[in-house]
């Protein structure tokens, strides 16, 4: 759809992979899966069926522009948003919607991390067109939740009681921090509750909404930015006011508090790769 575009988050340093991932060099940027490519340009690839790389937007640090030009060189230079400081995905996301709605007021937009490893890009393909023909003809924010398949502390959980079929959306209940293993144990029991992929379709106008209504503050720091986008007092203008934003992930600031938000199950593999155990586990699936 030409009217799709995709949003990827490429800020973070990914501490618990040090000292392969770097604060000079985190894991986005590097080739952990010794593939040939790094996480950055496997995702991109992996949205490359809804999107064109036109379309194609990556957030991330003002210290990591070159390592974005350089792996994805068909991204629009407008389409690489530098933060001058990290304050999580809340403000992370706030910018590029506020963006991306000055130029594209009709925008369907998908949001994902940058450094989730999904094998099976067919199925992932599905599961986001059907998000995208959801959020299209609604006011809804969809997640994306994975299908457990073990008790894992290390994610948080998405609970959604009506939620019986894959790739069907259904409206969620709410948001859980990451578990004990009891708890992460009773969890799967259930079958009510899924991990938390991160990865977010909506239309921009309303998350923008939605960011408006519950955390007003980013929102209004986000109004003041705009009369800069794509003009040379952009970068100035970010650096005056980004910093002032409140440090907050979207699930605290927006997700946690909606009405709006539903999910839909998926039974693909997915991981963030965010540990060394985890990478070691995905290595030997290779």
């Amino acid at each position: 759809m030409s009217n799709t575009h995709v949003v990827i988050m490429a800020g973070g340093v990914g501490s618990r992979l040090y000292p392969l991932s770097t604060p000079e060099r985190p894991k986005q940027f590097l080739d952990l899966l010794r593939v040939g490519k790094t996480m950055l340009q496997i995702t991109v690839e992996r949205f490359l069926p809804v999107a064109p790389v036109e379309n194609i937007w990556v957030v991330t640090s003002s210290d990591y522009v070159h390592y974005v030009r350089e792996q994805v060189p068909g991204i629009l230079p407008d389409h690489i948003l530098a933060e001058p400081c990290a304050r999580n995905t809340a403000p992370c996301i706030a910018y590029a919607m506020t963006k991306i709605l000055k130029k594209h007021p009709d925008a369907l937009v998908a949001v994902t991390p940058a450094d989730a490893y999904v094998p099976d890009v067919d199925a992932f393909t599905t599961t986001i067109k059907t998000a995208l023909e959801d959020a299209g003809s609604s006011d809804h924010i969809i997640c994306l939740g994975i299908t457990p398949s073990r008790p894992a502390v290390e994610y948080g959980y998405i609970k959604a009681s009506s939620a019986k079929s894959p790739d069907v959306v259904a409206k969620v209940d709410s948001f859980k921090e990451k578990p004990s293993l009891d708890l992460a144990e009773e969890y799967l029991k259930t079958g009510e509750y899924f991990w938390n992929a991160g990865i977010f379709v909506w239309k921009a106008e309303t998350a923008l909404d939605n960011i408006r209504r519950f955390a007003p503050s980013i929102a209004g720091v986000m109004s003041s930015l705009a009369p800069s986008f794509y003009t040379e007092n952009e970068k100035t203008e970010l650096e005056r006011l980004f910093p002032t934003c409140e440090k907050i992930s979207i699930d605290y600031a927006v997700m946690e508090k909606s009405p709006s938000v539903y999910v839909i199950p998926a039974v693909w593999e997915w991981s963030d790769l965010g540990s060394f155990k985890e990478l070691e586990r995905f290595m030997q699936n290779i």
